[in-house]
Formats: structure tokens, sequence, C-alpha cells
């Protein structure tokens, strides 16, 4: 499924995801639920255990009452409306024409041997529909349209355009090539000129980002505004980012938090990230770190639910500034011909080779796209060849499920064992999931906790985050919050994103920890930017590196407002290169300036740096030298930037923004040398410079003919001075005649020019005269 389909999907997704956390917990037996994958056990608890479990407890509740407390009285009030209307529209839909006019229907009724609970267009050829207002339509005749013509015309049309829709999501989902994506396009271009919602919101996503479609802010503005006046959360949330960035529109961020606000209550997670990030930073807020953490643990409910055991997919997070001064060393990508070597060595039998490449595959990420068939082929060859590492992601896969690899724990759990009997961590983190869930096997706790214990002891990721769950919940052993406080910090140590999760319940509701909200906030943050949307991050980057810089920025644009700092500083970067062409010339180094400072506000180096920069250059702001002289010591004295620390001593030997000091300018050098190798040539220069104003400046603030005024040389050399002075002149010169007369005795005299060639005597006649 493309990125585009998954946004397309994120309305629905507060629902569909509640709805599969409820079969979840179907899977287990009475007295146990599921929350985030791991199980907590509800019966047969002591008192004492009540009491200590109140404080988690209170976590699914908290679930629910955060969606309670931004959408329950909207929700309430159309859950009421809905009801309503069902019980008044039975009785009074009437029938419109026929032979009973303005009859009321009769539910159910008798056509053609059938019984109808609702409208029908049984028997029309023009599709209208129609019903009987007594029960049986054959004995009294008597019936009448159930929607007038131009109803009956309407509903056809979002028939029609519903069909259209199906198949160009149908192609677009079943094809991977770029040319049958701008077919399926035009298709959905086609619903939406039919007024189809779910269209009209693909489109109006394409036309932004330029997706297979053409960029076009302006139409793109055009559908959102027509989708917000619809209703559509996810065309609320679009119209409140346009807003926010100035695209299309002139900025405002009143009008870009009301239509965040809207977009949230409708559900759309997108928005709940970015009025969680902006209630953290305080941005066109008052700051709340409540109010941020109401937002953000709602998502993450949500993004933690959707994590399997094969960990979901990898966020790459490329930096564009440091690409461009390290060309693909900080992205982390692989090359091309890397991964094709890789592929060589994997079909030559390789084993090593194979596992890499299967993981790759798994995951996606580095350049490689997710490929569960390709994933499923490496890791059965290097399994086939013995390795335990194959076999227990085999496990995993079959564990898991997918359209290639069916779910089955028997098979699951072949592979678990064979791996976990090699000593393989993944293996045994498998096979202690298997008895912990009574996945094939019945449940074990005591079996489960000793094979989490072995995992764990190896270091691996899954052992310690449900060695920590159970220790949480008192499965198998007593409970104890700080062994899983312990073991769900190790997991995070890895990235596991169900660690980070587990955290930030633990924080936020103090079970364990003293309750903090900001680090709470800070952990669910880490987990909402794991969420699917933060594939984004790829294709934005994707788009940079082909040249479209206007899409670029424009993605970059949007993950920066749900508060990524990578996104920010890029689209940063992008603006300050002038790249974009969709910026205006006046307003990209202010637009920059802004997202520099986001970003060096959750700690980015080089922001911090270029936030100085700007204020000491007049870049989209006025010429301010001490907030870049403050700039620069928050990045030398936090992050211990060279870069920093050079600027600072400069700004000491000059004055600017601070009194001069030569002193302190040559500490800061000294500094930076020692923080960075590579600043020691800069330094070096800047201290040779620096000599040399300081002597030109001493020998400025002295009076040379005071200083000899005030030499006493009969005190400092003696009485007799002169005579010592003019012996060692004396000696000097004759040192220097005597060199001399040796050295030019040394030089052989020529005995006359004689031609090297020819060496035979010429003819009389030929001869010279003497």
């Amino acid at each position: 499924m493309s990125l585009l389909d998954e946004e397309g999907n994120q309305d629905e997704s507060l629902e569909s995801k509640t709805l599969s956390a409820e079969d979840q917990v179907k899977d287990h037996s009475t007295g146990t639920r599921v929350v985030a994958g791991q199980i907590f056990l509800e019966s047969g608890k002591s008192d004492s255990q009540s009491e200590n479990e109140e404080s988690f407890h209170s976590q699914e509740e908290e679930k629910e009452n955060s969606l309670e407390e931004l959408n329950s009285l909207e929700m309430s009030n159309l859950l009421n409306k809905d009801l309503e209307e069902a019980e008044i529209q039975s009785p009074v839909l009437t029938a419109i024409g026929g032979t009973a006019d303005g009859e009321p229907c009769h539910f159910p009724f008798l056509f053609m041997e059938k019984e109808y609970a609702e409208c029908t267009a049984d028997g029309r050829e023009d599709g209208r529909l129609w019903c009987a207002t007594t029960y049986d339509y054959k004995k009294d005749q008597k019936w009448g349209f159930c929607e007038s013509e131009e109803q009956s015309n309407k509903r056809r049309q979002m028939q029609e355009a519903e069909d259209v829709y199906q198949i160009g999501m149908k192609i677009l989902n079943e094809s991977s090539k770029k040319a049958q994506k701008k077919v399926a396009y035009q298709y959905l271009l086609k619903a939406a000129d039919m007024n189809h919602t779910k269209a009209m919101e693909k489109v109006s996503y394409a036309l932004l980002f330029g997706d297979y479609l053409k960029q076009n802010i302006q139409s793109s503005k055009e559908l959102f505004e027509k989708l917000t006046e619809e209703g559509s959360p996810k065309g609320q949330m679009a119209l409140g980012f346009l807003y926010a960035s100035g695209l299309g529109v002139n900025s405002s961020q009143a009008k870009a938090l009301v239509y965040y606000t809207f977009g949230a209550l409708g559900g759309n997670l997108i928005a709940h990230m970015i009025l969680g990030y902006r209630y953290w930073a305080g941005i066109g807020v008052l700051q709340s770190c409540e109010s941020a953490l109401t937002h953000y643990r709602l998502v993450a409910n949500h993004v933690a639910s959707d994590i399997s055991l094969t960990g979901g997919t990898v966020v790459q997070r490329i930096r564009l500034a440091d690409e461009v001064e390290n060309p693909g060393m900080a992205s982390g990508m692989l090359e091309e011909d890397l991964i094709q070597y890789y592929q060589f060595l994997a079909e030559k039998g390789d084993v090593q080779a194979q596992v890499g490449l299967g993981q790759l595959h798994l995951h996606g990420g580095r350049g490689v796209e997710q490929n569960h068939q390709r994933a499923f082929e490496y890791f059965n060859q290097a399994a086939n060849a013995g390795n335990s590492h194959a076999m227990a992601f085999l496990g995993k896969m079959y564990s898991e499920g997918s359209d290639v690899v069916p779910q089955s724990n028997e098979t699951a759990l072949q592979y678990f064992k064979k791996a976990a009997d090699m000593g393989n961590p993944v293996g045994q983190s498998g096979l202690g999931m298997a008895y912990l869930y009574g996945r094939g096997v019945p449940v074990n706790y005591e079996l489960a906790l000793k094979y989490f214990q072995k995992a764990a002891e190896q270091g691996w990721v899954d052992g310690q985050l449900q060695l920590g769950s159970m220790y949480y919940n008192g499965i198998g052993v007593k409970k104890d919050y700080k062994q899983a406080l312990k073991y769900f910090n190790l997991a995070s140590q890895g990235g596991h994103i169900l660690a980070f999760y587990n955290l930030a319940q633990m924080h936020a509701t103090g079970t364990g920890v003293m309750r903090s909200c900001h680090t709470a906030v800070e952990l669910f943050k880490n987990v909402c930017e794991r969420g699917r949307w933060s594939e984004r991050l790829m294709t934005a980057y994707n788009s940079y590196k082909d040249g479209d810089s206007n899409s670029a920025v424009v993605q970059y644009l949007l993950l920066a407002e749900q508060g990524y700092e990578v996104a920010q500083s890029n689209a940063a970067f992008i603006l300050d290169q002038k790249e974009a062409s969709i910026v205006g010339e006046n307003e990209t180094y202010p637009r920059a300036l802004l997202h520099w400072n986001r970003a060096a506000s959750q700690g980015y180096t080089v922001a911090r740096i270029k936030l100085g920069d700007y204020h000491f250059y007049g870049f989209g702001t006025d010429v301010d030298y001490e907030t870049a002289f403050i700039h620069y010591r928050l990045a030398s004295e936090q992050q211990h930037s060279a870069q920093a620390m050079f600027n600072l001593g400069y700004m000491h030997e000059k004055g600017l923004g601070i009194k001069q000091d030569i002193h302190l300018a040559k500490r800061f050098y000294d500094m930076a040398a020692e923080a960075s190798p590579d600043a020691q040539v800069p330094v070096f220069l800047a201290l040779c410079k620096l000599g040399v104003i300081y002597s030109l400046q001493y020998i400025r603030e002295i009076n040379i003919r005071e200083v000899f005024s005030h030499i006493d040389m009969d005190q400092l050399l003696g009485p007799e001075w002169d005579l010592y002075l003019m012996t060692i002149i004396a000696l000097l010169l004759g040192t220097i005649i005597a060199y001399r007369q040796r050295q030019h005795q040394a030089i052989p005299r020529p005995a006359g020019l004689r031609p090297a060639v020819p060496q035979q005597e010429p003819p009389p006649e030929h001869q010279p005269p003497q």
C-alpha cells in the first residue's frame, strides 16, 4: 500500500484500531486483557495486588478518556442525533408519487415472495428506490418512491463515483510501477470531479505534494476548502497546515489552530500529533504539558497497537545539511552497487548476506523497500543452511502472518524451538511469547519467564521488553516496578517502540517512578514519530534527490508541523539554499529562521549555530550581534560545538556583541581546537593572526623613546660597556672578511673558453682572426 493510501485511511484509524484491540482481547482467555501487545491479568488478584495495579488500570481508562476529553461531546451529540433520526425516519418515511403519494411506507413489506425491511430498487430498471405502503404489495398495489428524481440521480451519480474510485484504488494498491499509479490517479481525479469525498482527499494530497499528479497548491487548497465544508477531518487538518505554513494563503496561526482542532475532534491522528507538539512547544497556544500529554498519548496508543512482533518499519532520518558535507556518510543509505554485491553473495550461498538482506527487506529502510516475499526467501535459504537467526525470523514471520506468509503458530513454534536450542536470543524470545500467550502450546508463565531471561541476558530487546512486562504485572513473578523499569529502560536503549510506550505510561501515571509530565510527553512523542506517517520522510528525501525541491519542502513542512526535528532542519535547509520556488524570495529567510529556531529548541546543534549566523549577518531578521553571541554560547555550552567556540573567539577578538578581549578570544580558539581535530588548521591561522594583532597593539601602546631613555647601560652592562660592544663588532667584521676571502679562493679560475664541439680544429681559412 502506498503512503498516500495510508494517509487516506487516517480518519478511520481511531475506530479501526479500537476494534482490532478488541479482537486481540477475544483471542485470549477470560480474565486477561491486552494493552499494546502485553498481557495484563485481571482475575485472581489479592486486595493488595488490586491496589498496586490501580495506577496501571487507569492507563486503559485514560486511553478511553483521552478520546472522550477531545470529542465526547461531539460523538455523543452525533450518536444521539443518529438514534433520534433512526427512530424518527422509520415511521415518517413517506411515499413520493406512485399509487400512494404521501402515505407512510410500511416495513417490512412483501414483494415477489420476499420481505423488505427497507426501500429497494428491485423490479425497476431505472434504479430508483421505492417502498410499499401496505404489507402485501401484490394484493394492494400501493406504493411510492422513497426519493425524488433529483435525489435518485444524485445517488446514482455517487454510486458511479464510488465504482470509479474503487477501480482507481485497486490499480493503486496492486501496482508498484509509477506509470500505473499515475493511471490510478486519473481514475481518482475523475471520481473527485464527481464529488466523491475519499477521492477528493486523495487527489488533494497528491496535488499538494506532487505525488503522481503535477503539484498545484491552489487546486489542492480549493479541494481542502470543499472537504472542510463537508466536515472531512482530513481536509480540516490539511487546511490548517496551509494556514500554518502560508502556502497558497496568507499565514494565520489562529486559523491553523481552529482547523487543527476540528480535525482532531474528527479523529485525525496527524491533527492530534500537531496539536500535541504545539502545546508542548507553546506554538500559537499557551504552553501546556498536560494538554500535550493528552494528544500525544491518544496517538501513541494507536501507534503502539499497530506494532507487530517484527517491530514495524524503520524510520530513516536523513539530514540534508549533513549529506551535503559528507555525501552518503550521514544518510545511512546503502548504495545500489553495495546492495547488488550483497545479493550476489547471497546467491552464492553466503549465509550472513542472506540473513542481512532478509532483515533489510523485512523491516525496510536504508534505501531498501519493505518486501516480505524477498525477506522470506532469504531467511528460508539461510535457515536451510542451519542459521539460527534466520530460523528465528522465520518463526516471527509465521507467528505474525502476512499476505506472503500464512499465520501458523505450529510452524512458528517449530522454528522458535530450533533457534532456541541453538542458543539464539530471538528464538528464545519467540518461544517465551508462545508460552506467555499460549500460541501452539499451553500457557506456561514459568517457561515464558525462563526464555525471556535467557534472551534478555544476551541483550535481545524483545526479551527485555517482555521481561519488564511480566515484572510490571506480576505474571509468573512477584510484581516489581523497579525491575520492570530496569528492563524497559534496557529495551528502550535498543530502540524498541513499546519500551518507550511503557516507560511513557509509567511516567504519565507515576507508577514505579515519580510522575513526570515532561518525560512522559517526550517518550510519547518518540512513539508517535514512529507511526506510519514517518515514511514520508523518505518520500520527501527521494523528491529532493530527484530535484523536486518544491515537493520535498512541502512534505518536510508538514512533518515539521508534526514535530519532527529532522524535518524542521531539512525544510529550513532547502529554504536557506533558496531551492524552493513556491516560497517567495522575501519570505525565504524568515521562514528558514522559524524552522531553524524550532529545530534548535529540540537540541539540534547545527540549527543553533544557524540561528547565530542569521542574527550575525541579518538574514531574515535585523543584525543583532548580542543575540548571535547568545546562540553561539548556547551551542558551545550545551552541545560543545567547535564551530560555535570558534565563532565566539572571533566575536571576542573583534568586540562584536561583547567587550573586546583578546585573551578570551585565544581561550575560545584553543577550546575549538580541542573539541574537533577539523578545527585545528583554522584555529592555528586565527591564532597567528591574533598574535600579529596583539604584537602591533602592544607596540602601538608603548613609546620607544621613553623605553630607551629609561635604560641605564652602565648599570645593565657595566661602566666599560662601550669597549665590549666595539670588540664584539670588530670580531664580527673580521669573521665576515675572512669567510669572504676563503670563499673567493675556493672558486677555480677558467683556463679560457673553448667550444665543446666540434673537437677538431677548423681549417686555417676558417680560423678566427688573432
